[in-house]
């Protein structure tokens, strides 16, 4: 079952390795966090890349923390070097990218495409979630509307 609104951010731990740095709970605390997912053989993902870097870029200035998490698709996108590769050259990743070969962090998100877009509030609950290579628009508004939140949850009377 997909993870539902208000989910809360699974863990990133099991990454077969990390490109740019790791995501820590401490480098992501207070922070909305868009979570994306990718592979290596995604043409979308691929067609998409610079669309998403300046989207990231833009984003990125306002306090909002990205994560790449690479989903695998077969036997051949387990190359770590040739995965590094793909993230920093073609992909223009600048962001924490966990290389997820054993789908540990893919199963925790239940995510079933690529490309695929997490957005989490402060709290790091999910308030969006888009899957496919367009739809950013709506992406950048749930980022908008995060970023509009109190930065902490009101009190329960």
């Amino acid at each position: 079952m997909p993870l539902r609104m208000r989910s809360p951010l699974p863990v990133f731990d099991g990454a077969t390795a990390w490109i740019n740095g790791e995501a820590t709970p401490d480098a992501l605390a207070g922070r909305p966090v868009v979570v994306s997912f990718w592979s290596q053989s995604c043409y979308l993902c691929h067609e998409t890349a610079p669309e998403f870097a300046r989207f990231r870029d833009r984003l990125a200035a306002q306090g909002v923390a990205f994560v790449a998490v690479h989903q695998p698709r077969s036997a051949d996108e387990l190359d770590v070097a040739a995965v590094t590769k793909d993230a920093l050259d073609a992909m223009h990743l600048t962001q924490p990218v966990a290389i997820d070969n054993t789908h540990a962090i893919v199963e925790r998100f239940q995510n079933q495409f690529v490309p695929a877009f997490y957005v989490f509030n402060r709290q790091h609950e999910l308030r969006n979630f888009q899957a496919g290579a367009k739809g950013f628009e709506r992406i950048e508004a749930a980022v908008a509307r995060v970023l509009d939140e109190p930065d902490v949850a009101p009190a329960l009377a």
